[in-house]
Parts: C-alpha cells; sequence; structure tokens
C-alpha cells in the first residue's frame, strides 16, 4: 500500500498543463552546477519496457541504461492516450503537448483529461524548442538520426510544420538553422528531383551547406576522418540499415554509437557548451512490422550511444544526459498464447534461442530474395526460420507478404506476444544522469523544460523572442503588409512602407531589405528562422528590430 501511495503522489506531483508546468524531481546536484553546460538528448523511437527487457536477455548482460534508469514518463498527447512521433517530439523539445502530425507548433485541439485549452487564434503557432534555446546561447549544437534527418523526432528538436511529411520546409528550416553537426538519413530532400521526398521548390540544400562551409561527407570513414567543427552527414537517400543488417547491406554506414561519438568529441570543443539530440528511429519501424529482431537490433545499438554519452558526461561531469521512448508501439510481450498454462517452467532460452538463430532482420533478409522466391528457404534462414515445416515453406512461397509471415513465425518459435501493429499507450522507462538529473514519474513535456532550465533560459520566453506574428508586428511599426503567395513552393512575407520593402523568405534566416529611393538592396542574416503556418508568418524579434 505504501508505494501504491508513493506512485499516486508522483502522479498528481507530475500533472501539468500548458499554461502552468511543474518541473519534475532534480538531483541536489543542480546547485552544485558550473558552465558551461552540455545536454545529451537520446530517444530510442517507439520502444517499449518490455522491448527493453527483452533486448537485455538477448544481450545477456545489462545494458548501459540499466545503470541511469531514473524513473518513468507519460507519454500522451494533447487529443489522444497514444501518442504519435510527431506531437511526442514537439512535446519533449518544446514542452508543449500537441495534435497528430503536429511538428514544433501548438495543437488545434485539445481533449486529454488535465490540460488547459489554449486560444483558437494561438492554434499552429510556431513553438520554440530546446536546440533552439541552445543556439540562443551560444552553445554548439548537433542532431543525429538512423532515419531520415527530416523524419518526425529530429524535426521536433529542429522545425516548426504543420504536418510532419512537409520533408520540404522542415529539411530547409534545418539547412538555414545552422546546426553545427547534422548526421544521418534523408539525402534526397536536400536536392531538387522526382523522387517522393526530393525538393519541390528548386532549391539545392547541398550547395547551401557548401556555402556556409560544412564539410559534407556520406560514409563512415569520410565521417571519423572530418578535422571540421561543421559536419553534415548525409549516409542514405532516406533511412539508415539496421544495425544488424548493415555489414551486410550498407558497410559504409557509420553505427548510431560512432555517430554520437564523433559529435559529442566536436562539439565539446565549443567553450559554451553543447546540445545534442540522438535518434535510434527504427526501433518504431521495426515494432511497427512486429519484427522481433528488429526491435532488439536497434535497441542494443541505441543502448552502445547511451554508453558513449554517460562515459563523457562522467568524465565532464557537468553533463545532463537523458534517455527516453517517445512512446510504446506494438504491445511486444514476453509470452503469448503458447504460455498461457506453462509460462511459470518456459526457460529464458525458449524466448532467446530462436531469436539468436537470426543473422539479419526481417527487412535485411528480404533484401536478398530474388523476384521468383526461388531462395526463400535461404532468406529465411537469414531470419532464423531454419528448418522451415513444410507448412511454413508453402505458406511463404505463396504469401502476399513474405515479411509478415515471417515475423508471425519467428514470433510463434520464440513465444513473442504482440497485440498491434501500432503505438501503444502506456508509461515508459526514464533514463537520466548527471546534474539536475529526473526522477519520477513525470511528463513528457517536463523533460524539455528541465533541460532548458539546466542550460540557463525559459522556453515561453524564448518563444516570445523567436516566434513573432509578422503582421502585427510590421503595421505597428506603420506598414502595408501581404503574404505573397505567387511561388507556392516559396512563400514570402512582403511589408512596404513609402519607399522602403521588406521580404522575408520562408524557412530561411533571411530578409531583404531594399530601398528604392537609394537604389540599395540588403541581404540581412540572422540566427533565427522564418516560419509561415500556413496562415500567418512568424519572425524574431531581432529581425522586427533591424527594420527602421
Amino acid at each position: 500500500m505504501k508505494y501504491a501511495k508513493k506512485w499516486a503522489s508522483l502522479f498528481l506531483a507530475s500533472a501539468v498543463t500548458l499554461s502552468a508546468v511543474s518541473i519534475p524531481q532534480q538531483d541536489v546536484q543542480a546547485a552544485k552546477v558550473k558552465k558551461p553546460t552540455n545536454v545529451i538528448m537520446l530517444v530510442m523511437d517507439g520502444s517499449s519496457n518490455n522491448a527493453v527487457t527483452l533486448s537485455r536477455w538477448y544481450k545477456g548482460e545489462s545494458l548501459a541504461m540499466d545503470e541511469i534508469l531514473s524513473g518513468a514518463m507519460r507519454t500522451y498527447s494533447a487529443e489522444s492516450a497514444i501518442t504519435d512521433s510527431a506531437p511526442a517530439a514537439t512535446a519533449l523539445a518544446t514542452g508543449h503537448k500537441s495534435n497528430d502530425k503536429y511538428i514544433g507548433v501548438l495543437p488545434s485541439e485539445i481533449t486529454s483529461p488535465g490540460l488547459a485549452q489554449i486560444d483558437k487564434k494561438d492554434a499552429f503557432r510556431p513553438v520554440a524548442n530546446v536546440l533552439e534555446g541552445a543556439k540562443q546561447q551560444g552553445k554548439a549544437t548537433g542532431l543525429i538520426s538512423t532515419s531520415e534527418i527530416q523524419h518526425a523526432t529530429p524535426a521536433g528538436f529542429s522545425a516548426h510544420a504543420n504536418n510532419r511529411s512537409q520533408y520540404g520546409d522542415i529539411a530547409e528550416q534545418q539547412v538555414y538553422q545552422n546546426i553545427d553537426i547534422v548526421l544521418g538519413g534523408g539525402l534526397e530532400s536536400l536536392t531538387p528531383g522526382t523522387s517522393k521526398n526530393a525538393r519541390k521548390d528548386g532549391e539545392d540544400l547541398m550547395k547551401v551547406l557548401k556555402d556556409n562551409q560544412y564539410d559534407l561527407v556520406h560514409t563512415r570513414d569520410e565521417l571519423l576522418n572530418s578535422p571540421s567543427s561543421k559536419i553534415w552527414g548525409s549516409f542514405a537517400p532516406s533511412a539508415l540499415a539496421y544495425d544488424l543488417d548493415r555489414a551486410k547491406t550498407r558497410k559504409s554506414e557509420p553505427t548510431l554509437a560512432e555517430m554520437t561519438n564523433k559529435a559529442i568529441n566536436t562539439l565539446k570543443k565549443d567553450k559554451d557548451g553543447f546540445f545534442l539530440f540522438v535518434e535510434g528511429s527504427k526501433v518504431d519501424w521495426a515494432a511497427h512490422a512486429n519484427d522481433t529482431i528488429g526491435i532488439i537490433s536497434d535497441i542494443l545499438s541505441f543502448d552502445d550511444a547511451v554508453k558513449e554519452a554517460v562515459d563523457f558526461a562522467k568524465e565532464d561531469g557537468n553533463t545532463l544526459v537523458i534517455a527516453v521512448t517517445d512512446h510504446g508501439n506494438s504491445g511486444i510481450t514476453m509470452g503469448n498464447a503458447n504460455t498461457t498454462s506453462t509460462y511459470s517452467s518456459i526457460p529464458v532460452s525458449a524466448y532467446i534461442d530462436p531469436l539468436k538463430k537470426a543473422s539479419m532482420t526481417v527487412e535485411g533478409a528480404l533484401s536478398q530474395l530474388k523476384e521468383d522466391r526461388s531462395n526463400i528457404v535461404e532468406v529465411a534462414a537469414l531470419y532464423g526460420l531454419d528448418p522451415l515445416t513444410k507448412d511454413e515453406l508453402s505458406t511463404l512461397k505463396s504469401a502476399k507478404d513474405v515479411g509478415s509471415e515471417m515475423v508471425k513465425m519467428l514470433a510463434n518459435r520464440a513465444n513473442i506476444g504482440y497485440t498491434t501493429g501500432g503505438h501503444t499507450g502506456e508509461d515508459v522507462f526514464l533514463y537520466s544522469f548527471g546534474p539536475s538529473k529526473l526522477t519520477g514519474l513525470v511528463e513528457n513535456t517536463d523533460l524539455a523544460h528541465s533541460m532548458a532550465q539546466f542550460m540557463g533560459f525559459d522556453l515561453k520566453s524564448l518563444t516570445d523572442d523567436l516566434y513573432v506574428p509578422a503582421t502585427k508586428a510590421f503595421t505597428e511599426k506603420g506598414f502595408t503588409t501581404k503574404i505573397d503567395l505567387s511561388d507556392k513552393e516559396n512563400p514570402t512575407f512582403v511589408a512596404q512602407k513609402a519607399d522602403v520593402t521588406v521580404k522575408i523568405p520562408v524557412n530561411k534566416n533571411a530578409m531583404i531589405y531594399e530601398h528604392t529611393s537609394k537604389n540599395t538592396t540588403k541581404t540581412h542574416t540572422f540566427n533565427t528562422i522564418n516560419v509561415y503556418n500556413g496562415s500567418e508568418f512568424y519572425v524574431s524579434k531581432k529581425v522586427i528590430e533591424a527594420v527602421k
């Protein structure tokens, strides 16, 4: 009973609203914090407590995360008990619950219990994130992902968009944010082309990066040998390979731990400290596919990255490390219908041994499958299905979706259960280390505020500084304004007064100032970006103050 009361009190203490945010319990070391402060935030997308347990059994020893387990985190969004990655990332990065698909903007609908409503005019308003706050503090910044870098979770820490599918806007904002280290996939979103996520606005962002003195790297060796303080690593057109598959399918890609280590060793040279975001993205993808091997593969890869972060933090003494998943996925369990009446006598080996036979994830194994399926037996063996029964072989030969059947077969052999191919709403483990580490049961929004506090800024004040509604601000200065949508891929805010015309391009860090009587045109650049949410442009106070 005393434990029930303890957790109930932690639950009540953690409740927050959009208008009043409580800060979770923090380590007493906070009083001893010295500058500069560093934060390393790591997210294993779409994992769950059960998946971590299974991964530990598979590894056969403790995980790096085990050492820094400090509490639990609630994951619900502004509208649902089960969140999508976009509002989850928005909560973790900005301290605001939001809606499905929204990236770095306020919600338009709030139905979850305990959350305060917001003014309707504030729906879709950009809200500042912790990476932007670190930049304003003069800190170096980094962004790492094993998916496309424009994917929902890294986007939540670096961009603002009404929908996570707006890869073009997200990529452009990320480039003009001038983040020091960016490593992951998503190369196709940086240049014009005909593929799904290629740029539609005609802008070659690779050229922009070159002009801004980035070292552009595309392989593991190029990354590890780069001497630059500004590195943009694009290692695949879309996502990187699963860790287990890399040696056979994409040897030139770096591991998540290697990217994390390189980023830390580069960013730590900044005298003002740094903020680094790291995502192990494809745990989520494997969970959606119910691919047990894929889940384990990339949880263990993520854990290696956590070790890099914690090892540095132990040596540094002034770095806050947070590791967490953004939401559950798949409802994975050790134990299924097979074990209903026998679970108490089933050894660990009954779950793990069948999994150990796999040498590739289902994605990796299927990459080896011939079109006529003539090598289906060999492909199944790569996934640990060796030998196949007659029924299994027949099923795989005739299946419309071979991968779906393979993951079911392996899960059945290993007594692994799944409840869904979608996300789940459970509380998740929270891992934290260093000064001001978080403890107890907290809201996902608490993490953003704790990181901001540790780095010395307030997220609400930062939003007020970085995202001012441009129409009102310029009107008050005596300008007439309009939003030029003649080029739908490149909206521009235009303000005019007498012989002065101000043009503010979408997603960039620039303002164009034209003075017709003087026949002059100047381009001013800032360490902030301009955001258009479909109805209003938002710019920083620095932009407003630069206009006379």
